[in-house]
């Protein structure tokens, strides 16, 4: 990446401001802008976070937002309250307040003699999130958004259910936001009334894990927050980003689908990063990019960028499975927008013979009832912290699960788009789920994961009502698998494999569930593209100097899996050691590191559990504080056991220490 030092405009930072809100809270911002703003008002652009201005997305910041101030916006960034040196509390993600604050801060910003008026929002994942329910509030100063892997609908495409299913990922995220919203305000920028602050956020701390497992079907908690409910909220533009490697890859082809305002689409080949810094290669000149967004809607400067295709898309070469990659081959493509007239759907049919082309019928039934321990292989949910999270070989999950190969493809296959698998059988309980694996097999029989889908049996009609299944009655259902761009070669195999466990992606079903397939039609729809690939239409990537820092101990992350001979246990364990670091503008110096343990056997579903620790250090010289916190899931065929604590010492005493305990009936999962 080229580091840029002279810029347009000289640069201005506002390192802390408070922003004050009508009911006398004050939420924390960190500002760049150009430094002649005052005299020559420029547009504004937000980024609004839970994860601290100070030292949480310091590293990132450094790298876009004095970039972006440098061509003339005034970039805002705004700790949500509760968080950094925000005041009050966060009880949950995505809640009113939020929105309702943000919304204040809009208006604040809106009326500074610095800001012409408008506005823009631009952020990964959460900030991503709430750009768009923001922009679906509708105020007058938002013009225009970027929303980078996040996502319209959050019981569908979020960390918590996937196909109706309880995702790990949920337990995994409701610890990592249990250590991330206990992290310590600053000395320095609050005042005498830090630890005071501290000591009210730790006492009030939620275990978001609660309400998460509580609402097991799609109601109106996560209808909250989704803007699918009603896409014609929002008439700001929208630049909607993803990453082939991330969790939410889905939501860019469902919004330009969807969505009535002026959109565009953007798919890499990328972990849940931002584009100019992502893995894995080929990052692009996001900021530019960006820039030609802003200047279009923000300033009213053709850039050309809306005469353009509206889908850009990165299609992937095939390559051998591993854990994580620098650089994907591929070729850019493009498509007029979605539904993409360049796509085609091909058909195949499961048979007795395996995958094969057009309609053909299986004839006689085929059944599976996979070990709860299938699914080891599958890699992350959510690649984000740069460790060994991509999926691995395939062949020792397809051992366990019902599959179907074609025969060597005749020529390249070149997938763009969300795969379907619709399948007629039944099973033996009134509960259970599917897991659907598409895979690339190639000559020497390795095989590498294409995509994905899962489906709960019991929300196979409608995400929002139970209609567990009857035991034996055959059923229709449909599972959609993941959006994907890859280029099957000529000579390799496809292979569909079915399974009725994939752990610990998810937690597995009340019962051992057998899946079986009956005579008849069995099928697989393929997105076929058709279109010619294009020169790379990107920019090499360009950011502003990298924030002044040391490592006093290195990132380490490693993924394990270990399994016990005489239980049959097995366990996937997770390190996402982030090292130790310092800021050598300020002294403020972070230790953070976590320990995920998922635990089952394969036939004992009671037998689940989740093991999560984290560890959080910071201060200066003169100063330090820890906190350590764990959270435990367990069940058993009525219910979830969870529990949690959360310990924190200041300069070596205990501060504070509270613990968590319920017990939450096993409703849809």
């Amino acid at each position: 990446m080229q580091i840029k030092h002279e810029f347009p405009r000289q640069v201005r930072e506002i390192e802390h401001l408070m922003i004050p809100l009508k009911d006398g809270t004050r939420l924390a911002a960190r500002i760049w802008l150009p430094a002649d703003a005052e005299q020559q008002p420029v547009p504004a652009i937000l980024e609004y976070l839970p994860y601290r201005k100070l030292d949480g997305t310091a590293v990132r910041d450094a790298l876009t937002h004095p970039y972006l101030a440098g061509h003339g916006y005034a970039c805002v960034r705004v700790d949500i309250r509760g968080n950094g040196e925000s005041d009050g509390l966060m009880l949950d993600e995505y809640l009113q307040q939020e929105q309702d604050d943000a919304l204040e801060v809009i208006d604040w910003i809106s009326r500074q003699p610095w800001c012409d008026g408008n506005l823009g929002m631009m952020g990964i994942s959460w900030g991503g999130f709430n750009s768009l329910q923001l922009a679906a509030r509708r105020p007058k100063p938002l013009k225009a958004i970027i929303t980078i892997c996040s996502t319209d609908d959050r019981y569908a495409d979020d960390v918590h259910f996937k196909g109706g299913n309880l995702l790990l990922e949920n337990m995994g995220w409701a610890a990592t936001m249990l250590s991330f919203s206990a992290a310590v305000p600053d000395p320095r920028l609050v005042g005498d009334d830090w630890q005071a602050m501290w000591k009210h956020r730790l006492e009030n701390m939620p275990l978001l894990a609660r309400p998460w497992l509580e609402h097991s079907t799609r109601d109106a908690y996560w209808a909250h927050g989704s803007i699918c409910e009603n896409y014609e909220d929002i008439e700001a533009a929208v630049y909607c980003i993803g990453g082939w490697g991330d969790a939410y890859r889905n939501t860019p082809v469902r919004m330009m689908e969807h969505l009535k305002c002026p959109k565009k689409a953007l798919i890499g080949p990328w972990i849940h990063k931002y584009p100019h810094f992502a893995i894995p290669d080929p990052a692009i000149g996001f900021l530019q990019e960006a820039l030609r967004w802003w200047d279009h809607w923000l300033k009213d400067i053709d850039t050309g960028i809306m005469d353009e295709p509206e889908c850009t898309f990165y299609l992937q070469e095939a390559q051998p499975p591993s854990a994580m990659t620098a650089y994907r081959s591929g070729d850019w493509v493009q498509t007029d927008g979605w539904p993409a007239s360049q796509v085609v759907q091909r058909r195949f049919s499961l048979t007795d013979k395996g995958l094969q082309p057009g309609e053909h019928a299986l004839t006689s039934a085929a059944g599976v009832c996979s070990p709860l321990t299938t699914g080891v292989h599958g890699g992350e949910y959510c690649a984000i912290w740069f460790g060994p999270d991509f999926p691995t070989d395939q062949r020792r999950d397809d051992a366990l699960s019902l599959c179907f190969d074609s025969v060597p493809l005749s020529e390249p296959l070149p997938l763009l788009g969300n795969p379907r698998v619709a399948l007629r059988g039944s099973v033996d309980q009134n509960c259970g789920q599917v897991t659907v694996r598409l895979s690339d097999v190639s000559p020497d029989g390795r095989a590498t994961l294409i995509s994905y889908g899962t489906l709960n049996l019991a929300l196979r009609h409608d995400k929002a009502e139970l209609t567990p299944p009857v035991p034996g009655e055959e059923m229709d259902f449909e599972v959609e698998l993941d959006n994907i761009g890859y280029r099957v070669p000529a000579g390799h195999r496809l292979r569909v494999a079915i399974a009725t466990a994939h752990f610990p992606l998810l937690w597995p079903s009340p019962r051992l569930t057998t899946l079986s397939l009956v005579p008849g039609q069995q099928r697989l729809t393929l997105p076929v593209y058709q279109g010619e690939a294009i020169d790379n239409p990107f920019l090499s990537p360009e950011s502003a100097r990298p924030i002044d820092m040391e490592f006093l101990r290195e990132s380490s992350p490693k993924r394990t899996i270990t399994e016990d001979v005489a239980s049959g246990e097995v366990c996937v364990r997770v390190d996402d050691d982030m090292g130790t670091y310092r800021f050598l503008e300020h002294g403020f110096w972070v230790e953070q590191k976590a320990t995920e343990e998922y635990r089952t056997r394969p036939y004992e579903p009671d037998a689940t559990q989740a093991d999560i620790h984290w560890l959080y250090r910071a201060g200066r010289d003169d100063w330090e504080v820890r906190v350590e916190s764990e959270l435990h899931l367990a069940c058993d065929e009525q219910y979830f056991y969870l529990s949690a604590r959360q310990q924190a010492w200041l300069n070596g005493d205990v501060f504070n220490d509270k613990s968590w305990e319920y017990r939450i009936p096993r409703l849809a999962q």
